[in-house]
């Protein structure tokens, strides 16, 4: 194949290549545009994993949140206890 052939058609393949990859960017983690986009399924073990962990970390927020407000009711308790102590004196 002579050259005058070989280089402008590997210059038309290879720019045809970027273009395409251009509007095919699943590789990229994002769903590609219309003509060729489709849903990503996720198998049920990392769904199973994800809604772990984030039934996890809520569990986690609620004992924080349990801890605090248990902390402010005995400081609270135990003001008041002081506050009857100095009255009773």
């Amino acid at each position: 194949m002579p050259d005058k052939i070989f280089y402008p058609a590997a210059a038309v393949v290879a720019i045809l290549l970027i273009a395409f990859s251009l509007v095919w960017p699943q590789g990229q983690g994002t769903i590609s545009p219309p003509p060729f986009g489709h849903r990503i399924e996720l198998p049920d073990y990392f769904r199973m994993v994800r809604e772990r962990a984030a039934r996890q970390a809520h569990e986690a927020q609620r004992k924080a949140d349990d801890a605090r407000r248990q902390a402010a009711a005995q400081s609270s308790a135990s003001a008041s206890s002081a506050s009857m102590a100095d009255i009773n004196r």
